[in-house]
């Protein structure tokens, strides 16, 4: 039954990409380019976290996962946009654009939960520092991955199959580059104050709460940095901490932007863009602000790199 008001069309159209033949290989070429450094940025990282000794502490495994998350996260979409750049038909299934969603909101959702257990380890070896090692040990931070992938994929897969069992109206296309919940809330015929509803409480659940939690681990930081006397020591605890609290900015800023707000307000354009923001920008600063604003990480990312280039020279 949930099936059966599709039965007679079973694919989606995706109406945002580019007609022009030129235009459509130039972004490709420039999605491509983005797409390697995004992935090159995020492998050094998750390298120099698996084979450096000095970095198996929490903060940088906790660093690495999030490093995975993000390969992983846009590797749900990149591929499938670049394919739909050099090709004219951009139709999805149904099964697979439902798979789509349901990969990237989960994810997603995951790197925010990770985000929070990151703000949680810097307010554990900030505010607790003598304690920290008892705290924040391998075991509750791979307890704190695990829990952030499995509790983001629950989410999405019953958002997922809330939405899709829904009646879609005739139009079938999608003014979007991949299957995110805006547009395709945007296609139902039904009662949309109970579906945005239901939206709301997940998205609420997925952005505002570890917000909330980070904003809550963040005071306790500012005040015990305060507490500082010396002026150095400020200087590097809050060094430590902006990195992480730029990402999240960005990170957040964009999920609640897209997600925190009723179907009425869907603008096609300024969606689109701030996809392309959440999709390749954050997950390309993500290696770029922990490695160009931490010693510890460049050192051994130049030594990977070193180590690469004069093994191709033997």
């Amino acid at each position: 039954m949930i099936w059966e008001n599709h039965s007679l069309w079973l694919e989606f159209v995706f109406l945002s990409y580019p007609s022009n033949r030129d235009l459509c290989v130039l972004t490709f070429l420039g999605i491509i380019l983005v797409y390697i450094f995004l992935l090159t940025g995020n492998a050094l990282i998750m390298m120099a976290v698996w084979t450096e000794t000095r970095l198996h502490t929490p903060m940088y495994y906790l660093l690495g996962c999030l490093s995975g998350l993000e390969v992983c996260y846009t590797a749900v979409v990149v591929p499938h946009m670049m394919a739909n750049m050099l090709q004219s038909d951009r139709t999805i299934g149904l099964l697979a654009c439902a798979t789509q969603m349901t990969f990237l909101i989960g994810l997603g959702s995951a790197d925010c939960f990770l985000l929070a257990a990151m703000a949680y380890d810097r307010y554990a070896a900030i505010c607790h520092p003598l304690q920290y090692p008892l705290i924040m040990t391998l075991t509750l931070c791979v307890r704190l991955v695990v829990a952030s992938v499995t509790l983001g994929l629950f989410l999405s897969l019953q958002l997922a199959i809330f939405i899709f069992s829904l009646p879609f109206c005739e139009t079938r296309g999608i003014q979007h580059f991949f299957c995110d919940i805006p547009p395709l809330m945007c296609l139902l015929c039904a009662n949309s104050h109970i579906h945005e509803l239901s939206v709301l409480v997940a998205a609420t659940l997925a952005i505002a709460v570890p917000f909330f939690l980070i904003a809550t681990s963040y005071a306790f930081i500012v005040n015990a940095v305060l507490k500082i006397n010396s002026a150095a020591g400020r200087s590097r605890a809050f060094s430590t901490c902006s990195s992480h609290l730029m990402v999240v900015l960005l990170q957040y800023g964009c999920c609640a932007f897209m997600y925190l707000r009723p179907k009425s307000s869907f603008n096609p354009k300024k969606d689109q863009f701030v996809s392309l923001i959440y999709i390749f920008i954050t997950p390309l600063l993500n290696p770029l602000i922990y490695t160009l604003r931490n010693s510890e990480m460049k050192g051994t990312i130049g030594k990977i790199l070193t180590r690469k280039c004069l093994s191709q020279y033997k």
